[in-house]
């Protein structure tokens, strides 16, 4: 295992529990960028007291990762596993069923690591060179744990892309063509290897919950449904109409089968989300409840003016679907876009149409996405539940 340093004043914020190191913090000679991506590595601060072991990439910005404090840590199969069995405790105790994200990257202790568990079946997204060059044990470590009849490998996230790894996707044992959750009642038939992301957005469960408070008897419309995971909540919880906006048709039919599923019926538009809610003020169309959840508008900072913009347009559109006293469910992926933001974006448009709005909750990711205290980027979700009304 090789040792790296950090300059001089460069430890600080790894004192205090960050895990991550950039390339313009560590110590470096010509050798630097002969190093293999993935290479795991001791780190040192400038004075030669030890931070931890990880593993470092000299191709990018955000070169060094950290796994443990403990510079002794062999990082084998053994302490993969111990780490596994942490996280599996932690969403063994929150929830009924083995439906959730097992491993959370960085706030499980292992950056660079993603796994969904579907009951019998895993999802494992990879995306650093160092867990790509330990993925036989990762998975070695996985099986060893859960003992999942099939583990499908989704490493098709442009997070690669940036550590100079291919995408692919590849399976491993059996995995059937769908597979059936339980989300709090609520039956979804998935695919794991066509899906968006790793199969379906679990981060978002507590905030449908949120739905059973407002949606009964209520006409509810689901803004970049994806398989009609808000719709099929509301229609669960007594609404009198669900209907999903995606652009996707295979995601509009996963949602119409899901429906079909849990014997309800779904209205399903397809189009572009600005395009399909102007299509429908057209029409003199209103619904109570609209739930905004586009994927993630801001990727990058260069991107942050034109996105909140994005979110600005997407808000305006739903508030003028929503009557004279109407609910709208307005959420943000992008760790970018910090709450407070939303919440003026929503507030702004409010104010521009001549409605007043009230904000009733306040939302973000699940349990089984633990935010790290050290490191910001953790903390992306935001879902604000609003109330609209007229005067």
């Amino acid at each position: 295992m090789i040792t790296l340093k950090l300059r001089a004043r460069e430890e600080r914020r790894l004192r205090a529990g960050h895990l991550w190191a950039y390339s313009n913090e560590i110590d470096t000679d010509e050798r630097y960028k002969t190093i293999e991506p993935g290479t795991l590595c001791r780190l040192l601060d400038s004075r030669g007291k030890p931070l931890g072991v990880g593993y470092v990439n000299p191709r990018t910005l955000l070169a060094l990762r950290l796994l443990s404090s403990d510079v002794s840590a062999p990082l084998d199969q053994a302490w993969f596993e111990r780490r596994i069995a942490a996280a599996l405790a932690l969403r063994e105790r929150i929830y009924p069923g083995p439906y959730y994200r097992l491993v959370y990257g960085e706030a499980d202790g292992l950056p660079g690591l993603v796994v969904d568990r579907y009951g019998a079946v895993c999802v494992v997204q990879i995306t650093t060179a160092g867990i790509e060059r330990l993925k036989d044990v990762v998975l070695a470590a996985l099986q060893a744990v859960l003992k999942p009849e099939g583990i499908v490998l989704r490493n098709d996230s442009s997070a690669r892309e940036l550590e100079g790894l291919p995408a692919y996707t590849e399976v491993v044992g059996t995995v059937p063509d769908r597979v059936e959750i339980d989300e709090d009642g609520v039956r979804y038939a998935l695919s794991l290897t066509a899906g968006q992301k790793t199969g379906f957005f679990f981060d978002q469960r507590d905030n449908r919950t949120r739905l059973q408070r407002y949606v009964r008897g209520r006409s509810v419309l689901d803004v970049f449904s994806y398989v009609g995971a808000w719709a099929l909540r509301s229609a669960h919880y007594g609404a009198s109409k669900v209907s999903c906006i995606d652009s996707s048709e295979s995601a509009l039919d996963a949602a119409k089968a899901n429906a079909a599923l849990n014997g309800v019926e779904l209205e399903a538009i397809r189009g572009d989300a600005l395009a399909a809610m102007k299509a429908l003020r057209g029409d003199a169309r209103t619904f109570d409840v609209i739930v905004v959840d586009p994927p993630a508008l801001i990727k990058r900072r260069k991107d942050h003016d034109a996105g909140i913009e994005h979110y600005a347009a997407l808000n305006r559109a739903a508030m003028q679907l929503l009557p004279g006293d109407g609910i709208l469910i307005s959420c943000s992926c992008s760790h970018h876009l910090e709450p407070e933001q939303l919440q003026r974006v929503l507030l702004r448009e409010a104010r521009a149409a001549g409605r007043r709005l009230q904000i009733l909750e306040q939302g973000g990711q699940g349990p089984d996405h633990p935010v790290h205290p050290a490191i910001v980027e953790t903390r992306y979700l935001k879902a604000f539940v609003c109330r609209v009304i007229n005067g």
